[in-house]
């Protein structure tokens, strides 16, 4: 495994549940699916993998299963993020103790610091680890977002900075990053929906959502524009932007989950509070776009 360099499709997990927790036998069959559907590594316990309301055993035993499910086959990073360094520190632990390949660390939320209080944060995790560390800015999430410098400064810090995860919707801070990074940090999109449009910008691949349901068709779609046949990359975007918007109708792994068991990928669509099932008219919307790509 390539832990250098960051490209492809990496599946942000869904982590299957019932009321009466954790599905493992779900989460397995879902493992064999992303590897079999030629992802290039797994994401565990990130947002789509209900990371805010899984208990702190079930956060790591999750990742512990992921790791022993994949078996090898492909890398898997953890979300250890936290916005208390010290919990930040001490999953990133666990989660290596447990065997990651490397960890998925999301800007802190809620408290936002500085970006000198992001520098730090991120420095504390680097510190206890000696594996990859994918940065991860979302600031529709955290009310703030990892600045190109920061990520720069980090990456020149610490060898473990390996890749950014950018989700905050803007093409030019790709290319912006792309540029200043000089070949030391990659760039992957965290947006089914702007793959093409970050790749054109100089990303290498996507953390995806969408490839819980279509592994192949995600890998199919970065590897159109890891070779710049950008007409087919766009056309089968095209095919695919419906679905892609609507796996967003409502709050994330919401429309995944439940689209997932409508295709009968999973036997039980349930998220935990304070997430909650669809409204009737948005599910309507996410069924229509499923008969649109044959997933139903």
């Amino acid at each position: 495994m390539n832990m250098q360099n960051f490209s492809g499709v990496w599946t942000a997990l869904v982590t299957p549940m019932t009321e009466l927790g954790v599905d493992y036998d779900a989460l397995k069959d879902l493992v064999e699916a992303q590897i079999k559907g030629g992802v290039s590594g797994l994401v565990s316990v990130g947002t789509t993998g209900e990371s805010p309301t899984l208990d702190p055993v079930e956060h790591i035993v999750t990742i512990r299963k992921t790791i022993e499910f994949a078996a090898g086959r492909v890398p898997v990073l953890a979300g250890t993020g936290a916005n208390c360094t010290k919990e930040a520190v001490h999953l990133t632990r666990e989660a290596d103790e447990a065997g990651a390949d490397g960890f998925l660390v999301v800007a802190p939320y809620y408290n936002k610091p500085s970006q000198e209080g992001v520098f730090l944060h991120m420095s504390e995790i680097a510190k206890c680890t000696k594996k990859p560390i994918m940065l991860y800015s979302i600031p529709g999430r955290c009310g703030i977002e990892i600045s190109n410098d920061t990520a720069v400064r980090l990456a020149n810090a610490y060898p473990n900075f390996k890749v950014m995860k950018e989700a905050g919707g803007k093409v030019e801070k790709v290319a912006d990053l792309t540029a200043k990074a000089n070949g030391i940090i990659d760039v992957l999109s965290g947006d089914d929906g702007l793959t093409v449009d970050f790749m054109k910008a100089g990303a290498t691949g996507v953390v995806s959502v969408a490839s819980n349901l279509v592994p192949e068709a995600m890998v199919e779609l970065v590897n159109l524009c890891k070779d710049k046949n950008w007409e087919k990359a766009e056309a089968l975007n095209d095919k695919l932007a419906g679905f892609f918007k609507a796996l967003f109708i409502e709050p994330n792994p919401v429309p995944a989950k439940t689209a997932m068991a409508m295709a009968g990928m999973i036997a039980n669509p349930y998220v935990r509070l304070p997430l909650c099932k669809m409204a009737e008219s948005n599910l309507e919307i996410l069924k229509a776009e499923l008969k649109k790509i044959g997933l139903i």
